[in-house]
């Protein structure tokens, strides 16, 4: 018998009968599992955030970067704040 080395774990939430109603229904429309739905859903968002995390971060250093600086302030690019 094959069995999965891939430790998982659980996750559990509950929800009311509304949203479950709802979730199922878009999981559906979309061909999926509430299982599939709902993890691609958490990935995205995951995605997102991660994102938005390394764009906060690069800009808080734009100062510190010379080239960055040079890169970041420059009287050609300049016209594209003004829009």
């Amino acid at each position: 018998m094959k069995t999965d080395i891939r430790r998982r774990e659980r996750l559990s939430v509950d929800v009311f009968p509304h949203q479950h109603r709802q979730i199922k229904a878009y999981a559906a429309f979309h061909g999926m599992t509430i299982r599939q739905y709902i993890l691609e859903s958490v990935q995205e968002r995951l995605r997102q955030e991660s994102e938005k995390k390394m764009l906060s971060d690069l800009s808080g250093h734009l100062d510190q970067d010379p080239l960055l600086r040079e890169l970041w302030n420059n009287e050609k690019d300049a016209e594209y704040d003004r829009l």
